[in-house]
Parts: structure tokens; C-alpha cells; sequence
């Protein structure tokens, strides 16, 4: 570290994925803001020394907003996301989430911004004018789209991250290539609800995966307990598990029993640190997760970004 700590804000917060991967990069967080109230009040638990603000950022007073070098934001994914479906006027209000971060970046002018989204961000119809404006402002946009397993994460979960970077040209960091982490490795079988799979009200989809499960993979695996995709036939624990969502998603299949992912298990799948402050509540702390960002990419983009020397001298990290 140099004698100066490069600060940074994290934006559509959450509970703190991007944080967590930025402080250990190095970074000292100075403010995270979000919407919803259970977001803020989790990311204040486990981040003390950050100023906070419960606010639609369309909304914000960036005068408020600490200086920084920084900015990190993930703005709502769900208007751009393929699992919305039939697309409404709510994902339109979700989609121009984005434009505070433009909002954002002309008042503070940070050196660096990293966007995090889901891959079909790079196909909403207004990305070619929401990259003009950041280029418009100094950026030089080079999208990512990276695996957390790549990062060493037991979850197969892919995103862009959009590195925006005040450079002649795109700041492209390549790709992490940790090896892969299997899910047994954070899973802990002793522990959870079991139920059997043969009982009285089962939908017959979860009986199908069950059935094709154990003819697939054996007695233990991993499938979506609702939807389509990964795992309806059955995913090994020796991979890194299928991408986490806001609702439980992923069981875990035993002989003729049955259990969801228990908190501290979603915990571990996405990388956060271990004993993470979360609700009690089990439903909020699940959506929470299933919306976070994985830290250890984050901390991956930001070290590289450092490496590259894209950051001004006062606060780069040392390499």
C-alpha cells in the first residue's frame, strides 16, 4: 500500500459484495447507498465506518457524496435479466438505474468506475447512448464478462463488470484463472432441514430432477429446486455450484432426502467472508445474497486495475 488509501463508494450496495471485494483489495469504502432499507442496515452491521444513505439514486444529492477515486456500482439487474420474462414498465424503471451512474461520475469525476450487471446489460438498447455519455465524460468503457468460479469461487456465476477508465484506450484486465473450487468443499451435510423427497404433496418436476439425478450423478447432488437450466438432471458437488438467485434456488439431494442451501452455505458459495452478518430471516438474507457481488472478483479486477497503473499515483495500490 502506498501512504494514501484510494477510496471508493459503492452504489445499488446491497449487502456488500462489492465492498467486501474492494477492501480487500485495499480500498477504503467511504459510502454505500441503496434503496432498501434491509440492504442498508445489513451493509451497516458489517461496515461500521462507511457513511450509508437509504436513497433512490436517481434522487441523490452527489454534494453529499464523499470525494473518492473510486466508484463501484451494480444497478438493478432485473430489467435486463433473460429470467424477467415478459418484459413490463417496472423493468424500464429498473433498467434506467443505470443513469445515475453517469449522474455520479459527471459530479465526482472519479478516476476509475466499475459497473457489475448481468452479460445481457451489453444488449439493452440504450447501452450505445449510456456509453456515450460515459465517454462523453473522459471513460474509456472495456466490458468483462467473468465466472466467479474463474476467481476461485465455488459458484459458476457469470456477469460483466464494465471497467471505465480515464485512459486513451480500454482497460482490458483479461481473465482470472483460479482453479476451479467444488461446492463440497463449503458444503456442510450435517447440518439443514431434510425432508424426503417421497412425500405427500411433492411436485412431480422436483421428483423428475430427483429421479434423473440419481440416475446421472449418483446419491448426492446438487438440483434447482424451481425453473429451468443447469442441474434438471443433476449437478455434481465436485463442480462449483449453479448461479444463486434471490430465491432459493439450489438442493442438495441425498438418498431419498432433500434440503435447500442453508445461509452460511450461500454464504461461502458466493464469497463472502465467512460468519457474514445477514437477517435473521432466512427468505430476506437468501435475496440479499442471490443479489450480491462476488468480492473475490472485484478484488481480482481492482488488483489488475492497480498493476496497470490506470489509477493515479496519490492512491494506487502497490502491485
Amino acid at each position: 500500500m502506498t501512504a494514501t488509501t484510494k477510496r471508493a463508494v459503492d452504489l445499488f450496495a446491497g449487502a456488500g459484495g462489492f465492498t467486501c471485494g474492494a477492501e480487500a483489495a485495499g480500498l477504503d469504502v467511504v459510502f454505500a447507498a441503496n434503496h432498501w432499507q434491509a440492504a442498508v442496515e445489513t451493509h451497516e452491521r458489517n461496515h461500521p465506518g462507511t457513511l450509508h444513505s437509504c436513497q433512490d439514486l436517481h434522487q441523490q444529492d452527489w454534494s453529499l457524496v464523499p470525494d473518492h477515486d473510486v466508484l463501484l456500482a451494480s444497478p438493478c439487474c432485473q430489467g435486463h435479466s433473460k429470467a424477467r420474462g415478459v418484459d413490463r414498465p417496472q423493468h424500464d424503471a429498473s433498467r434506467s438505474t443505470a443513469w445515475a451512474v453517469v449522474s455520479a461520475a459527471e459530479y465526482h469525476d472519479p478516476e476509475l468506475v466499475i459497473i457489475e450487471n448481468v452479460p445481457e446489460f451489453l444488449d439493452w438498447r440504450l447501452y450505445g447512448a449510456w456509453s456515450a455519455a460515459m465517454g462523453a465524460l473522459g471513460y474509456s468503457l472495456a466490458p468483462h464478462v467473468i465466472d466467479a468460479a474463474d476467481a476461485g469461487v465455488p459458484q459458476n456465476r457469470k456477469r460483466v463488470f464494465i471497467v471505465c477508465a480515464k485512459s486513451a484506450a480500454p482497460l482490458y484486465l483479461g481473465q482470472p484463472d483460479a482453479a476451479h473450487v467444488s461446492v463440497r468443499s463449503v458444503l456442510d451435510l450435517d447440518s439443514g432441514s431434510w425432508s424426503k423427497v417421497y412425500k405427500p404433496g411433492r411436485a412431480a418436476s422436483t421428483i423428475s430432477r430427483h429421479e434423473a439425478g440419481r440416475r446421472n450423478v449418483g446419491d448426492v447432488f446438487l438440483a434447482p429446486f424451481y425453473g429451468s437450466g443447469s442441474g434438471r438432471t443433476g449437478r455434481s458437488l465436485d463442480r462449483p455450484c449453479g448461479t444463486l438467485t434471490t430465491k432459493g434456488r439450489w438442493a442438495i439431494h441425498r438418498g431419498d432426502e432433500m434440503r435447500m442451501l442453508t445461509v452460511p452455505e450461500q454464504v461461502a458459495i458466493q464469497g463472502l467472508p465467512e460468519g457474514y452478518a445477514l437477517p435473521e430471516s432466512a427468505t430476506t438474507a437468501t435475496h440479499l445474497i442471490g443479489n450480491s457481488v462476488s468480492p473475490p472478483v472485484v478484488t481480482w479486477l481492482l488488483e489488475r486495475a492497480a498493476a496497470a497503473a490506470c489509477l493515479p499515483e496519490r492512491s494506487r495500490i502497490a502491485a
